[in-house]
Order: C-alpha cells, then sequence, then structure tokens
C-alpha cells in the first residue's frame, strides 16, 4: 500500500484529520416541470432557471476540456509518441470560456468540471479558476487531473475557489503504474493527493478503470483505502474511447463483477444518491471514512439521469461523449456573435442531445476524436 504521512495504510491507521467523511453538496431539489409538446416533438427548452433535453431531463452540468495536452501517455487513450494536438490558436482562449460559462450560467448551468488533457499543464490554470468561480450561478466547480501536478497547485487551486477534485489513478502499484501511463510518476501522484487532502478539497474522487488482465487484481486494494482515508473510489468500466490499444469487449470487468470482487472486503451500505452526484452508483463499507462509487457506462446505460453537455477544448459542444455530433461555438464568438446567439447555439445542442448512447448497437462506433480533446 501506498504511504499517506510516512505512514503504511493498515488496519492501525486512521486518518489524523477531523474529517470523517467524504463531503458532498447538498442542495435543495429545484421543481421539475414538464416540457410543452409541439408537432415536432419536444424541443430543448428553458424553464425559468432550468434546461430541459427533449426527454424531460434537466441539463445543469457543463464539462470543459481547457486542453488536449497531457503530461501522461496511457495506454487506452494514446500511443507512447502521442497524437496530433490542436494548435493553439484554435484552442479556446480563458476569456472565450468565460463568456461561455456566464451565458450558459444564467441559463441553468451551475455544474461545472473543468478536464482535459491535463488541465493543469496550460498556463493560468490558477487566475482563470478564480475567475470561474466568481460566477454566482456556478455553486460547483470541480476538476478531473491524473495528480502529477497536484502537489504544488493544490493549495493555490483551493484558496482560488475550487471545490473538489477527481484524480484519474489506475494503479496503486509503482511498477505497473509505469506500465499503464508510460511515466515513472506515482509518487508524484500520491503526494499530491495527500496535498489535496491537507489542504481541505472535498471531496476526493479517485477515478479507477479497472481492465481485465491489467489491474484487476487490485480492486480490492483499492477499496481498502476507503477505510482509512476520506477518499471516495469509484470504479469506472473500460469503455471504447482514445486513440491507444485497441478496445476489446474482453477487457470489461462489469460493474456487478467488480461489487462481486469489492464484497469480498467488506458489505457495501447503499448511500442515498444527492442531485450533485453524477451516475455513480455510492456505496460505503462499515466503519469506513470514504466511499464506493460504481459507473457502468457499458453494462447498465445511465442514459436516462444524464444531466451534462460537453464543450471541447477547440469549442464545440458535444450532448454526448459517444456521439461525433457537435455544435461549434467558437465560429460564432470568433465573428462578432452576440450572447443571444450563443444561448441559441445552446438550445440547439439541447435539441440534439440523444436519449441515449450507441453502445451494444449496430450504430455504434467509438469517437473519432481523442478524449484528451473531448474532455473525459
Amino acid at each position: 500500500m501506498p504511504p499517506v504521512f510516512g505512514k503504511e495504510v493498515d488496519n492501525e491507521f486512521r486518518w489524523p484529520i477531523s474529517q470523517t467523511r467524504a463531503l458532498a453538496f447538498l442542495i435543495s431539489p429545484s421543481p421539475f416541470p414538464s416540457p410543452p409538446r409541439g408537432e415536432g416533438g419536444v424541443k430543448g427548452i428553458r424553464s425559468g432557471k432550468m434546461l430541459l433535453d427533449p426527454f424531460r431531463r434537466k441539463i445543469n452540468y457543463l464539462r470543459i476540456s481547457i486542453t488536449d495536452r497531457c503530461n501522461l501517455r496511457c495506454r487506452y487513450c494514446m500511443p507512447e509518441e502521442g497524437i496530433p494536438l490542436i494548435p493553439h490558436e484554435e484552442i479556446l482562449t480563458y476569456e472565450e470560456i468565460l463568456r461561455i460559462v456566464r451565458v450558459f450560467a444564467a441559463e441553468g448551468i451551475s455544474k461545472v468540471r473543468l478536464t482535459g488533457g491535463e488541465p493543469m499543464v496550460r498556463k493560468g490554470i490558477v487566475d482563470f479558476v478564480s475567475r470561474l468561480s466568481q460566477i454566482g450561478e456556478i455553486k460547483d466547480l470541480s476538476l478531473t487531473t491524473n495528480g502529477i501536478l497536484l502537489k504544488e497547485f493544490a493549495h493555490d487551486l483551493k484558496k482560488a475557489g475550487l471545490k473538489r477534485i477527481n484524480v484519474s489513478l489506475d494503479s496503486l502499484r509503482k511498477e505497473r503504474f509505469c506500465q499503464i501511463t508510460r511515466k515513472d510518476d506515482f509518487e508524484r501522484v500520491w503526494v499530491g493527493i495527500e496535498e489535496a487532502l491537507r489542504v481541505g478539497l472535498s471531496p476526493i474522487k479517485i477515478n479507477m478503470v479497472a481492465i481485465q488482465g491489467l489491474n484487476d487484481d487490485e480492486i480490492e486494494s483499492f477499496a481498502r483505502l476507503t477505510l482509512h482515508l476520506p477518499l471516495i473510489i469509484r470504479y469506472i468500466e473500460y469503455m471504447p474511447s482514445g486513440n491507444g490499444e485497441e478496445w476489446k469487449g474482453s477487457d470489461i470487468l462489469t460493474i456487478p463483477q467488480i461489487k462481486n470482487r469489492l464484497e469480498s472486503v467488506g458489505k457495501l451500505i447503499p448511500i442515498p444518491s444527492d442531485q450533485w452526484d453524477g451516475p455513480a452508483k455510492r456505496f460505503r463499507m462499515e466503519g469506513a471514512l470514504g466511499e464506493i462509487g460504481l459507473i457502468g457506462p457499458v453494462s447498465s446505460h445511465f442514459c436516462d439521469d444524464c444531466n451534462r453537455l460537453r464543450l471541447t477544448s477547440d469549442g464545440k459542444i458535444r450532448a454526448c461523449l459517444f456521439s461525433d455530433e457537435e455544435i461549434d461555438v467558437k465560429e460564432l464568438l470568433r465573428n462578432g456573435g452576440s450572447d443571444q446567439n450563443l444561448k441559441e447555439r445552446l438550445l440547439v445542442a439541447l435539441r440534439e442531445k440523444p436519449e441515449r448512447h450507441p453502445i451494444h448497437t449496430q450504430q455504434f462506433k467509438k469517437c473519432q476524436r481523442n478524449m484528451s480533446a473531448i474532455g473525459g
């Protein structure tokens, strides 16, 4: 097990800070009116401060890829030599992103997550987070990172207004981490997680992509972290995305399989979801300081509860991760488009949001763009 502040994670260790559980953001739910129907079917509409898609889903979450650059070369994401990068001039500026968020927030977006690539490799990230956090309608501001630069940035990002983080980490073993990411940086990631705990970013979620024959023997080890630390360990099924090694259905460990393995560590006690939760089914083990989340995009559709849109690093809105339909807002911004024009593009994106992703259908095809540009 990795050391935590110089101590081994074992049955004798308890997290020294008084914080005894991972925090959730609890906001009273808003009423959910049914949208009107017309001859052309249900349209993407605004209802007060609420955005509704054609299937009556409330859309309040925007995931923003601020860069396609990354300082790792994970095998399931990209080849060792990397991938062609989007030219700098094609990447949205911070000012452009802030304008989009302000307009979208006024229409009902209240939750923003910054992704990449690796968002911390982009210069000016702390000042950008500070300005983003000052948009009053945004109630939940978070970031997904590989953790390499977390030690250096955790304090300043927390001070700037970042609420919480997700850390992508697929192994607790130094050699295997290097095998998966092609970089020998496990210690930097773990020290970064320690620092994030120390400065009070909360909750801290660790995302593990469980892959058959690669890291599935560490499922139990990740779960045991929750017994001693206020971390949320989230197990995610391996999805067909990225430009790395070829995805095969046989590589998938399904959520039922993972859950069965976890029950050998301890009884899983269900935790009710709140309105800021994503697709994860939440559990806690008896006496644990942290939580466990199970996310099954392949084995179990959670599309009925999807509340998100994605903004790519080069200024396209994607309504679904597994749909290559995109709505261009960068072109609009750079050609004198008004805020009203932006609102209209948002409504177009809502109208185009599919009912569900096409995995397991004949229409399915792997994403044509890399996850580093779309935003994980």
